[in-house]
């Protein structure tokens, strides 16, 4: 039986290191404390445990290493070629290269063939075969459910094993569906956690995963305390230093946002993981839009182009490279510079896609149908080319951007009957579904969109309506405060306009000159 009670705490050594990046380079900022008991010899344990800490704050190349390292100091402790293959699956949301499955395939043989000592760690290696079993003739979500299958059994079969429990709570939210809006598998996954967080405080994957799982607009609330918690007990992990701010976007609190993302870009680029430094960088431009500080949001997007060495076949960093620049031009209005977005090329179709969408909708908002058709045609093949892939995820997302595209294009056509209905069906979709962890947001809500259109066709009642919902799933937003304060004003609604007047002043007072919804809102209260 697994003690729950024992743990270590491991510090970032400095003799732990790697030529690309260099790990370790102060001894006093720790990881946080994490115990896996396993059968190898105390040197090859300890290697085990400083694994784990890597491990459960997504630092897959330190993880990995250790692990390594683990088998050199006892060539004999099989578990530990579960944890390399754990560490070649990358971030558990995102599918990983084919070259990480091959190898992570081939460490799972080596662990069964070496033969663990104990029957609890041949099933760890077990379950985690469901994740690369026919890796190149199973698509990514099937594996993931059957690993969930897996994790499940682990489980129940050791209900005193923590870390058992604690993969199981992760695999609930990976596996679950973006359109359950009941959020069982996170609720279940979270109540298992929210246990153990209060025997193991510390312990960096609880009040990490805890985010993933409260990471929706329905749970964000519940997920405060473990986000303000995770980068205290995790400050050398620049994933931990930006994983806070999943829940402050949910929640609109940008500043906060901002100092999560800066401290994690800092982290990062010191360590070399190049991922997690676009990934933190985004959800920073993303922040600045909302408070309307337009230049640091440029600024940063120029600093994104000077980042290489990351793989542009695993998702965060490319994405990361191709929505940062639409959704500074979307969330402006600036549809010119949109319709003439340069695709950066990428193997990934989702990633291309988020490019040809930003041309599409601001050639339509341009006037220019004609090319916006050409873009949405690409959005067609992108999206025939996701479902051939089997990836129904971002099949139906860049299904709804090329609904959303369509729309405006019907809008430009002057068929505004047909242009609103399209729009409204697109807001519809896209409530449906869930954003992708690797995101911040789409560059705009298609409810808001689907607000503007109400209100540039006179239906300012309705655009008010749209902004709200808006407003209700994401937080702060400086755009949905924006339509909500014309629209009211144009209804007669003098008390909802002031509001969300005063609501746009109160996050972006600081704002551009070149804003101007926070000239509007300054123009209309001075009237008052």
């Amino acid at each position: 039986m697994v003690k729950k009670s024992f743990v270590v705490t491991a510090v970032v050594a400095t003799s732990i290191s790697l030529a690309q990046p260099v790990f370790g380079q102060s001894d006093d900022k720790t990881l946080g404390k994490v115990h896996f008991e396993t059968s190898c010899k105390p040197d090859a344990q300890q290697q085990f445990d400083q694994a784990m800490l890597y491990q459960h704050s997504f630092w897959y190349r330190a993880s990995q290493k250790s692990f390594e390292d683990a088998l050199k100091a006892d060539p004999g402790c099989a578990i530990a070629y579960w944890g390399i293959a754990l560490s070649l699956l990358y971030n558990p949301h995102v599918a990983p290269p084919a070259k990480n499955l091959a190898e992570g395939a081939a460490a799972l043989e080596k662990g069964k063939a070496a033969g663990a000592k104990t029957q609890r760690e041949r099933d760890y290696i077990d379950a985690l075969s469901a994740m690369y079993t026919d890796y190149d003739k199973v698509d990514h979500r099937t594996r993931v459910l059957a690993y969930l299958k897996a994790m499940e059994q682990l489980a129940q079969r050791y209900p005193d094993d923590d870390e058992a429990q604690i993969y199981y709570a992760l695999a609930l939210n990976v596996a679950a569906s973006p359109a359950d809006k009941t959020y069982a598998n996170q609720l279940k996954g979270a109540a298992i956690l929210e246990k153990i967080w209060v025997r193991q405080p510390e312990h960096p994957g609880v009040a990490h995963y805890l985010i993933h799982l409260y990471d929706t607009p329905a749970l964000a609330e519940k997920g405060l305390a473990a986000a303000r918690r995770y980068a205290k007990v995790a400050p050398a992990a620049a994933h931990a230093q930006h994983m806070p701010s999943h829940i402050f976007t949910r929640l609109g609190y940008w500043q906060e946002s901002i100092a999560s993302n800066t401290e994690s870009g800092r982290v990062a680029r010191e360590a070399g993981d190049f991922h997690d430094q676009l990934h933190s960088m985004d959800y920073l431009v993303y922040a600045y839009l909302q408070l309307g500080q337009d230049g640091k949001a440029k600024a940063v997007i120029d600093d994104m182009t000077k980042v290489a060495g990351f793989s542009e076949t695993f998702l965060p960093g490319p994405y990361a490279l191709a929505v940062s620049p639409a959704r500074y031009v979307v969330e402006r209005g600036d549809w010119k510079a949109a319709a003439e977005l340069q695709v950066r090329p990428s193997p990934l179709a989702n990633v291309q896609a988020i490019t040809y969408f930003a041309r599409a909708l601001g050639a339509a908002r341009s006037g220019n149908a004609e090319a916006a058709k050409i873009d949405i045609a690409k959005l067609v093949e992108l999206r025939d080319k996701l479902r051939d892939a089997k990836d129904g995820y971002w099949s139906e997302q860049v299904d709804i951007q090329r609904q959303v595209a369509t729309a405006w294009v019907l809008y430009a056509e002057g068929k505004r009957d047909d242009a609103l209905i399209a729009m409204s069906a697109a807001a519809d979709a896209e409530d449906k579904t869930e954003k992708h962890p690797v995101t911040p947001g789409v560059p705009k809500p298609a409810r808001e969109l689907y607000g503007l259109m109400l209100l540039d066709s006179g239906n300012a009642k309705e655009a008010l309506s749209a902004f709200e919902a808006t407003l209700k799933k994401e937080p702060n937003r400086l755009g949905a405060f924006a339509g909500a304060a014309t629209s009211a004003e144009k209804t007669g609604n003098k008390a909802k306009a002031r509001e969300y007047y005063e609501k746009i002043l109160a996050i972006a007072d600081g704002a551009n000159e070149s804003r101007t919804e926070v000239a509007d809102a300054r123009t209309y209260l001075k009237k008052l």
